[in-house]
């Protein structure tokens, strides 16, 4: 098996390369090749990953490369993990953003929206070179916003494709924790887009505990549910608990009023942390996945990238939570959409779990970001500045339309995107 990293130069890197050298053998692993178009992060980066390797006994399992060709010719699985504009561009967005009195942040809102403007095109042009070196591969999109991005993908460029985010994966592990069972023991009725999603029901070996996962909640939430922000009352009416990204929408007054008393943004931080990584990574003594890592956000990421290689790849039939298409599984949502969901995961297809209706609370709130979500596809593909303005009015976090043009024509200039 080749597996390639495009993105490769990301400080996240090493956490993926972990997880890939634990399960090369079961695999069938041969090489995992680095590609990223910043020479020095990727020389950094990958030198770390080949001293981990070599350390774990797997000296010829990585490379790098800048040439992007390379990388893909005949892989298996193609990782896409790239940030167009850097940490620089995610900064730029939040600050652009609060200037307006918008939330900014990186997936939702109109962050998300100039970072999707930014991405989908870089993410099409990879697709088109998947399509002639590599057509039979899995492409596995980390890359944000990652259900909107995975969409632009099956709509316009790969056909094998699914979408990856770590919330889920969050989410699960915490309730082990709160339940004191192994996570293998629960199942989520998780719905939603990415970013955007509810857990209905939770249970433990076909026992519904979500009753006492809401009496939990009733004094305050734990400690260790940190994501499941809402009272009881609010869990009831919505019809789920809403995790993490929903209180943007739920508590915008107070997410805005905190990203503009933070002293940093988010971006700044991690940058501060990518220069303490980077430069481990350029020690040629080390050779361990450092501490600093988890600083760096994205917890479970390998777990979730190498669990889904592993299902493709050995035909396992289980049930992992990713963004797919629709096809029905959510009755009240339009098949061809992306949704974020559990689905059953083999060679060839990946299927999703049908589920019964979202409530007129989930219901409304997901169709106002799905339309969203497809006029900015739009907005890319046809570089339609009409499905632009459409988008970010039609978004609950957008402007109001006397500042929707002003706001646009900002980033179009910050990007350098262009729209007709």
């Amino acid at each position: 098996m080749k597996i390639a990293v495009i993105g490769g130069g990301s400080t996240y890197t090493p956490e993926l390369l972990d997880g890939l050298i634990e399960r090369r053998v079961a695999l069938g692993l041969g090489a995992v090749v680095l590609h990223d178009i910043d020479a020095s992060r990727l020389e950094a980066v990958s030198g770390f990953c080949e001293r981990m390797a070599a350390h774990r006994g797997a000296p010829a399992l990585v490379r790098s490369t800048l040439d992007r060709g390379d990388a893909l010719d005949g892989a298996d699985f193609v990782i896409n993990q790239v940030r167009v504009g850097g940490q620089q561009a995610r900064h730029a967005d939040i600050q652009l953003c609060l200037e307006f009195d918008l939330i900014g942040q990186e997936t939702t809102g109109m962050g998300g929206f100039a970072k999707a403007l930014r991405t989908i095109p870089v993410t099409l042009d990879l697709c088109r070179a998947m399509e002639r070196v590599c057509p039979n591969a899995w492409l596995l999109n980390f890359t944000n916003p990652s259900g909107l991005v995975t969409e632009a993908i099956l709509d316009h460029g790969h056909p094998k494709a699914i979408g990856l985010c770590n919330v889920p994966m969050d989410a699960k592990m915490a309730l082990a924790t709160h339940l004191a069972v192994e996570p293998r023991q629960i199942d989520l009725d998780y719905v939603g887009l990415n970013h955007l999603s509810w857990l209905r029901r939770v249970t433990v070996e076909g026992r519904d505990v979500t009753s006492a996962v809401l009496d939990a909640l009733a004094g305050g939430t734990p400690a260790n549910l940190p994501d499941l922000i809402d009272p009881p009352h609010l869990v009831r009416a919505v019809g789920g608990f809403p995790l993490y990204y929903l209180r943007f929408f739920y508590h915008r007054q107070a997410m805005l009023a905190g990203l503009k008393a933070a002293p940093r943004s988010r971006a700044q931080e991690v940058m501060e942390i990518e220069e303490r990584l980077l430069a481990i990574y350029r020690d040629s003594s080390r050779h361990e996945k450092p501490d600093a890592l988890s600083e760096r956000g994205g917890a479970y990421y390998s777990v979730v990238a190498v669990e889904l290689v592993e299902a493709i790849a050995l035909d396992l039939g289980n049930e992992q939570v990713v963004n797919v298409r629709n096809e029905g599984a959510i009755p009240n949502v339009e098949p061809k959409a992306v949704v974020e969901i559990p689905s059953r995961i083999g060679r060839t297809r990946v299927i999703p779990r049908p589920t019964t209706p979202l409530s007129p609370a989930q219901l409304g709130l997901l169709q106002a970001v799905k339309s969203y979500e497809q006029l900015t596809i739009q907005a890319s593909v046809e570089r339609s500045r009409d499905a632009a303005i459409a988008a970010m009015l039609v978004h609950p976090l957008g402007p109001d339309a006397d500042r929707v043009e002003a706001l646009l024509d900002r980033i179009i200039a910050k990007d350098c995107i262009e729209l007709a």
